[in-house]
């Protein structure tokens, strides 16, 4: 197996945006020291109450100079609000200036809010995401000055004064439970991945047919199948649901819509609700308005907390079940405090990667 840092990079009341950096920088370098293999963060815009992390570009540049053999990336670029070729400049210097260890995700947007200040059409994202892979490899071509003509992006004769260090490009990602997506991945060797959003015995049978396509199409190397979840290791169960189990519980509120004038907690998560079985997706819809419950958090093991032992049985049995190889662990939440941070990252570093390391879900 894999593990990565995960980060929406939370804002937090207490923290200017520069303190909050500061303290990121010190969660990389230390999980660069334990032995996590990957960083990635988030790129959301407009929600100062959820994520200060609207530049993956950034985040990358800064935490890979500041640290030695992590693998920092985007998870990822909301690719219909960037021009194409700027991206395309931007990942090959991005990649570059990290010595080659940059991973890059691709993704077309969750929220309509990103959208609507930029004056872009939410409803028309998944083809340029789809198209911009093709971009990038016809950008980083050998074929210099390059030309594109797509549905989406067009252009002429444009001459890149840098390329990526890494050919044909950087590792490519587009986190998805979206069928269609996931075969897409599987035809152009793009790993993938899921969220705490989607159960794992519903992701399971998809992500089986993923490797089942990815091995059709004759990719010479293994994919990476990613989850991502809250977690917290401490020296004993008993601390660690004592300082974590009700902290992520509360990990994910700023993904819950903003609060219209007169509206409650619970108005918000009726909403939640509704957006996803909106688009059909009933366990996500159950997982996204009852996260908030510390109970059902528990019950279901939606999220990793315990000790070293217990954290790494979890992680074992959920990957069996989900199918997944590679953990993305969102080890910063809510209120947790630095010191409780810390502890949890090298616990996990020192004691529960040793332990599945040599684990191999498929």
């Amino acid at each position: 197996m894999k593990f990565a840092h995960f980060s929406h990079v939370w804002g937090k009341p207490d923290m200017t945006a520069h303190e909050r950096y500061e303290q990121l920088w010190r969660e990389l370098q230390l999980c660069d020291d334990v032995g996590f293999d990957y960083s990635f963060c988030v790129e959301h815009h407009f929600r100062p109450d959820e994520s200060w992390m609207s530049s993956p570009a950034l985040f990358a540049v800064a935490g890979n100079a500041r640290t030695k053999r992590l693998r920092v990336g985007a998870m990822g670029f909301v690719v219909p609000l960037h021009h194409p070729l700027r991206l395309a400049e931007e990942i090959a210097i991005v990649d570059q200036m990290s010595g080659g260890r940059f991973e890059c995700g691709l993704v077309p947007g969750i929220s309509p809010g990103y959208f609507t200040p930029f004056g872009i059409d939410y409803k028309f994202r998944k083809s340029p995401t789809f198209e911009f892979v093709n971009y990038l490899r016809t950008a980083y071509g050998e074929k210099q000055p390059f030309s594109f003509k797509g549905e989406n992006f067009s252009t002429d004769s444009a001459l890149l004064a840098v390329q990526p260090l890494q050919r044909p490009h950087p590792p490519l990602w587009m986190m998805s439970r979206d069928p269609e997506t996931l075969e897409f991945c599987a035809a152009n060797g793009i790993n993938t991945g899921y969220f705490i959003s989607v159960s794992r015995a519903e992701a399971g049978p998809r992500f089986r047919k993923f490797l089942d396509d990815w091995n059709r199409h004759g990719h010479k190397r293994k994919p990476n199948i990613a989850y991502s979840t809250v977690v917290y290791v401490d020296e004993t169960d008993e601390k660690a649901m004592e300082r974590g189990l009700e902290r992520a519980s509360r990990a994910y509120v700023g993904l819950l819509p903003l609060a219209e004038p007169g509206e409650t907690f619970q108005d918000r998560l009726a909403k939640q609700r509704k957006r996803f079985e909106d688009r059909g997706e009933h366990g996500a819809a159950k997982i996204m308005s009852s996260m908030f419950d510390p109970a059902y958090m528990r019950e279901n093991e939606l999220v990793f907390i315990g000790s070293p032992k217990t954290v790494a049985e979890k992680i074992r049995k959920a990957s069996e079940i989900g199918f997944f190889n590679t953990m993305m662990c969102e080890m910063n939440f809510a209120d947790l405090p630095e010191e409780d941070l810390m502890r949890s990252i090298r616990l996990f570093g020192e004691q529960v990667i040793p332990a599945l390391r040599d684990h191999e879900p498929f």
